[in-house]
């Protein structure tokens, strides 16, 4: 019985944790760029009573394992890189990546960031930025004069200048992939630093070896689902439950047994 209360509770620990990550992917729902997390679950040790294949006479063994467990543990906290839906902006500086890949973007201390946010505008010296002022990577300045500004689905960036009649290129955006995106480590703002688990980042061309292709004047919303999210959220308060009243039945037995000596 005192068993049962320990993994009951340990299960209403994980479903604490599992409520936690629904309520962060619900919160950023609108979030640009933002990709939903799963928790996922392991069950803890077993006390192993009898082990299969144990002798239980000169001929016969035991067909099968007796073990115990007790409850279960995170074991890890997924992010689900799924592209989400494009929404127009009709802003020329937004971007959406459609597949794979990061937009790269400086930090003040020199390393660099990766992001799915493509909501990029204009510094005070023409320099394309983010909402936090990093400067995307490679940085591209547009000149004070443009008329319009172009970006191709290959990440080139053309603009129209008064007095030319064609299109001038003044840069080129290129994004950045991982083996193991799952492996990021999120750092808030919608950035995502490289970690030993996620591999270094392979920088290439838009539309290439495997990358997403850029999309001028959308961005890319969260891929959060309410309604699954909804659902997982009932699912989760009624594991808890079930859990809760594990550990009041195993307290009624309890008070039983303390019971048998009157």
């Amino acid at each position: 019985m005192m068993r049962a209360m320990w993994s009951a509770a340990a299960g209403m620990n994980v479903q604490t944790t599992n409520m936690d990550t629904i309520s962060n992917n619900l919160a950023n729902i609108n979030t640009t760029g933002f990709k939903k997390s799963r928790a996922e679950f392991q069950d803890l040790l077993y006390q192993t009573i009898n082990t299969a294949g144990t002798n239980t006479s000169t001929s016969t063994t035991y067909p099968g394992n007796i073990q115990i467990g007790h409850g279960a543990r995170l074991a890890a906290m997924v992010k689900e890189f799924t592209t989400g839906s494009l929404k127009n902006t009709n802003s020329q500086f937004d971007m959406a990546i459609e597949g794979s890949g990061f937009f790269r973007v400086t930090m003040p201390d020199g390393t660099f960031a990766y992001t799915r946010d493509g909501s990029f505008s204009l510094d005070q010296n023409g320099n394309i930025v983010n909402a936090n002022g990093n400067p995307l990577d490679p940085q591209v300045t547009i000149p004070q004069d443009a008329l319009s500004v172009t970006i191709a689905t290959d990440g080139t960036i053309s603009v129209t200048q008064p007095g030319q009649s064609t299109p001038q290129q003044v840069g080129q955006i290129t994004i950045s992939n991982f083996i193991n995106p799952n492996g990021l480590n999120a750092m808030g703002h919608n950035l995502y630093q490289p970690t030993l688990a996620s591999g270094d980042a392979i920088d290439g061309t838009p539309g290439l070896t495997g990358l997403g292709t850029i999309q001028q004047y959308f961005l890319e919303v969260s891929n959060v689902d309410m309604a699954e999210e909804m659902v997982n959220m009932i699912i989760g308060q009624r594991a808890y439950e079930a859990n809760s009243k594990t550990i009041q039945t195993a307290d009624s037995m309890l008070q039983l047994v303390a019971a048998l000596k009157r």
